[in-house]
């Protein structure tokens, strides 16, 4: 028979421990509630019950840490729970195995990010590990709120301080201060989206609370190479001694590829017969096959490497790397862009560009959609303004149609008194 007394702290101050057992003593006001001694000379709170015919025992507070008063409300609250139905340590075994945003990511990384392209997987990488896992990571994935998804965000977009390139060190950083990064929270917002979607799907928890997050107003980036600056580009390229990387750039000119896919890019992939260049699936930022036609001049390019890489060579530009192709170009292209003052133009603009180009001759957005390679019509649709030109000629041919003929109006002389012209 367990013993039974009234809890008090002088009790459990003058208790005395068993050596080599623990044992527990029951308060007689509250049915369960107990202190157990231990052999160690430490003291906790328990409560015992039974549920679905088991005997259950849950140890909720450590004396002196809790008071014998706060001890004894929390065991009637349990008490109340107990008799409801419910299963108090079963219900705090559940929270401790409960998924938590570390065990998210890890599954996330696992099934969900070989699926896209190397390059978004690996920024999705940073991403959950500098930015998410911080700031969430001990946090059960059922303890995120909206707001919690706010907050966060909120602090991406206003940015973190960041070194200048040309001097990189802890003073250049403090002196530069913070840049907000809108577009970089949009995009961090997106990853969280889709990993709590998966969530809901894996049964972790019940609704996406990044489902309807806040989303910056984004400027799409508009920059399109005038005729001089491209003339003065093909100059410069002409006369460059890095023939490899000035046919890099060369070659995102012509086609209005993404620089990764003209690094990438493998003989075997260009039909010259047919002046066609077939990107298979997993060079593309849409992972999916894209052949586009190509020009004259681009197979041109396409034959000169041909006798300028080494025979068994897969890579149009190999690099410096045996068995890789060509990684870096940037340098270059800051050489490039101060001979041909183009400081504000990157690599990326030479794509639209390209597009702008076929704009100015007449191409439809679907066509430009098909030879850059978009899979949503939305993507193309921020060149549609660039189509006021052409359009303008037919607006123009209507308004002269319209405009009354002029008419010769005379002076109010007599007809003898005219001269003639």
């Amino acid at each position: 028979m367990p013993e039974r007394i009234k809890l008090t702290e002088k009790l459990l101050r003058e208790a005395e421990p068993t050596p080599g057992r623990d044992y527990q003593i029951f308060d007689t006001e509250l049915r369960g509630f107990a202190v157990c001694i231990y052999r160690g000379g430490g003291r906790a709170f328990t409560i015992d019950y039974r549920h679905a015919g088991r005997q259950r025992r849950m140890t909720f507070g450590r004396w002196p840490e809790w008071s014998v008063a706060a001890a004894r409300e929390r065991a009637k609250e349990l008490r109340r729970e107990i008799d409801a139905g419910g299963d108090p340590l079963a219900q705090r075994a559940a929270v401790r195995d409960a998924p938590r945003i570390t065990d998210l990511i890890e599954r996330y990384t696992a099934e969900h990010l070989p699926k896209l392209a190397e390059r978004s997987a690996a920024d999705q990488r940073s991403v959950l590990a500098k930015m998410v896992a911080p700031v969430w990571g001990r946090k059960l994935v059922t303890e995120i709120t909206p707001t919690d998804v706010d907050k966060l965000l909120t602090q991406v977009a206003e940015g973190r301080a960041r070194p200048h390139k040309a001097k990189p060190n802890n003073r250049a950083r403090k002196l530069q201060g913070s840049k907000p990064t809108p577009v970089r929270a949009n995009r961090v917002g997106e990853i969280i989206r889709k990993m709590f979607t998966l969530a809901v799907q894996w049964g972790w928890c019940a609704d996406n609370p990044a489902q309807r997050f806040h989303r910056r107003t984004e400027t799409p980036r508009e920059r399109f190479l005038s005729k001089d600056e491209i003339a003065r580009l093909a100059v410069a390229l002409d006369a460059a001694e890095d023939r490899r990387a000035a046919d890099i750039i060369r070659l995102c000119m012509l086609t209005g590829a993404r620089l990764g896919e003209v690094r990438q890019a493998r003989f075997e992939q260009f039909n010259l017969e047919h002046l066609s260049w077939s990107k298979p699936p997993t060079m593309t930022k849409q992972r999916r096959a894209h052949r586009v036609p190509i020009s004259d001049e681009t197979a041109a390019i396409v034959r000169q490497r041909q006798l300028l890489v080494p025979r068994g060579a897969p890579w149009l530009f190999p690099g410096d790397t045996p068995g890789q192709p060509v990684q870096e170009v940037r340098r270059f292209w800051r050489q490039i862009q101060k001979q041909c003052e183009l400081p504000d133009v990157r690599i990326h603009d030479l794509r639209h560009t390209f597009a702008s180009l076929l704009v100015s001759g007449g191409a439809s957005l679907e066509m430009i959609g098909k030879l850059l390679g978009h899979s949503q019509m939305q993507t193309t649709l921020r060149y549609a303004h660039l189509m006021d030109s052409p359009l303008r000629a037919g607006v123009d041919a209507v308004a002269s149609a319209f405009r009354p003929k002029p008419r010769l109006v005379h002076d109010g002389g007599e007809p003898g008194d005219r001269k003639s012209a």
